[in-house]
């Protein structure tokens, strides 16, 4: 089969099949709500929103998402899963002002014979009333084939015989599911255009799961196969390992089959995050295309490859999604990945400057598995603030706290060359190291200064696991001075700017070289 390029029909059944997922469901908001950025914003060419006769909140739904489309001109693009039963899905889709009925019908002898009890001739009977009073009060009548994928590798005679009798029926859509996601790509090819093959004038969807994780796959060979519409849902969702992804569809056939969509991909990831609000499944991180990290370089190679000429950039470009490329700050990063992040924010910083802020960023990255841009500023404020000395250097420190309960601290460290030992206790963990420090300072003669105000802040935006910066004002004798430490862990960032206002009045009082005056509140670098 040709693959000159053609425009695919998406057709959407989150608020449906997708809705199906184990713990999902949709409040007649939520469902308006989806519908329409499904509609308007991302421009799939159909969606399907709900099963007929499944509860009274179900045709509350419909009923408003019905005279929304009828108001916006959606009507035909709004489907309802209905059932062989003569009137009854029929008049309850009517009920709600809708126009289109996806009719479930049994595309394998297996599911005719053992779950209805009946065989072909009955049940295309049924099928024949129920599709002739439907389109009788003006409703439009596609058909699912219900286990397509195994009637046709195990009773193929059944399936065309099927196909035989209801091919002049007024049928739009024949929908050919692999409805327990059983089909290899080769057989998807094979089979479906065997059956484009065999009955042209029809138009079939495919309509795959992912059981084996084959579904996107398996809609390229649909497609290759001769098919002009596949059914799909925003994240997966769906049963058991539910259906095929959109965002995934929507770029395969775009980048390697060169096919024609309706969608705005730059609406991909609101419908992710809304759908993932609303039904309460989280995406994987690595996701493809909606995932948070799969536009996210970790390697300093990778960096570097795009910093020197888009080495790692592809057709998959995060723009195309309304999203932006990034790359990780962590104990991998190199020289290109930390330069990537200064041109992101606007920073430019001497090339000393540079080394030094990507020595901490390693050393952080060994805590801390992951550091944002978000993070940057903090560091690199640490990192240039002023110089280092390192007269003590904190060796161990292990802080036990718990609920009404005193904090206590136990300190090793080196002071001079000498290792000096401590503990102390407090209200709260930071409270019992100064508590153990004054002990060790005291025995050599150094008072520690007092702490005037103490100030803990993460990034804006920042998560639970992200930097934490401590900025400490000290009074040492009638100056006010600031420190800052930066840690994952929000004692330590304490801690740190603690051990920084040692250094530096060790330093000053061995030295006399003034030092502090860098650090005088309102001077800061």
């Amino acid at each position: 089969m040709s693959t000159d390029k053609r425009h695919i029909q998406l057709m959407d059944t989150t608020l449906r099949d997708g809705e199906q997922t184990q713990g999902v469901s949709y409040s007649p908001a939520e469902k308006l709500n989806l519908a329409k950025a499904l509609l308007e914003l991302l421009k799939v060419d159909r969606v399907e929103v709900a099963s007929a006769r499944v509860s009274s909140g179900e045709k509350e739904a419909v009923m408003k998402l019905n005279q929304w489309a009828k108001e916006h001109g959606y009507q035909e693009r709004i489907e309802v899963l209905a059932f062989v039963d003569h009137k009854l899905s029929a008049d309850w889709v009517l009920e709600t002002g809708g126009r289109v009925i996806n009719l479930l019908t049994k595309g394998s002898e297996k599911h005719c014979r053992e779950q209805l009890g009946k065989n072909l001739d009955e049940h295309v009977t049924e099928i024949l009333r129920t599709v002739d009073y439907a389109k009788s009060q003006g409703l439009r009548v596609n058909a699912y084939l219900e286990d397509w994928s195994n009637g046709y590798r195990d009773s193929r005679d059944y399936v065309f015989a099927m196909m035989d009798r209801l091919k002049d029926s007024g049928i739009d859509h024949f929908m050919l599911p692999d409805t327990l996601g059983v089909m290899s790509p080769y057989e998807v090819f094979e089979s479906l255009q065997d059956m484009c093959a065999r009955y042209p004038e029809q138009h079939f969807d495919f309509h795959p799961h992912n059981d084996y994780g084959l579904g996107t796959a398996n809609v390229m060979e649909a497609v290759r196969a001769g098919v002009s519409s596949v059914h799909c849902t925003v994240n997966c969702l769906g049963e058991r390992a539910g259906n095929a992804s959109l965002a995934e569809i929507a770029v395969v056939l775009r980048d390697q089959l060169g096919m024609e969509l309706s969608i705005d991909e730059s609406y991909i990831m609101q419908l992710s995050n809304m759908v993932e609000a609303f039904s309460g499944k989280r995406v994987p991180a690595n996701a493809p295309i909606v995932g948070a990290d799969v536009f996210t370089q970790t390697a300093g190679i990778h960096a570097d490859g795009d910093l020197k000429g888009g080495l790692y950039e592809t057709r998959l470009s995060p723009e195309r999604f309304a999203r932006s490329r990034s790359y990780a700050l962590g104990k991998m990063s190199g020289k290109a990945s930390l330069a990537k992040n200064l041109e992101a924010l606007g920073l430019d910083l001497s090339e000393e400057n540079q080394k030094k802020v990507l020595q901490r960023i390693v050393k952080l990255g060994d805590s801390k598995e992951l550091i944002t841009s978000d993070d940057l500023p903090f560091i690199i404020a640490e990192v240039l603030e002023s110089k280092e000395y390192h007269h003590i250097k904190l060796l161990n420190c292990s802080i036990t706290s718990g609920l009404d309960l005193e904090s206590t601290v136990s300190i090793r460290v080196e002071l001079d060359g000498k290792v000096e030992r401590a503990a102390g206790s407090g209200n709260g963990g930071f409270d019992a190291f100064i508590d153990a420090m004054d002990k060790i300072m005291q025995s050599r003669d150094f008072t520690l200064p007092e702490l005037l105000d103490y100030e803990v802040r993460i990034p804006k935006g920042g998560h639970t696991n992200a930097l934490t910066e401590c900025v400490i004002t000290w009074d040492c004798d009638g100056q006010e001075y600031k420190t800052r430490g930066l840690h994952a862990n929000q004692v330590f960032a304490a801690i740190l700017a603690t051990l920084r206002i040692i250094n530096l009045l060790w330093h000053e009082r061995d030295s006399g070289d003034g030092v502090l005056s860098q650090l005088r509140t309102g001077h800061q670098h």
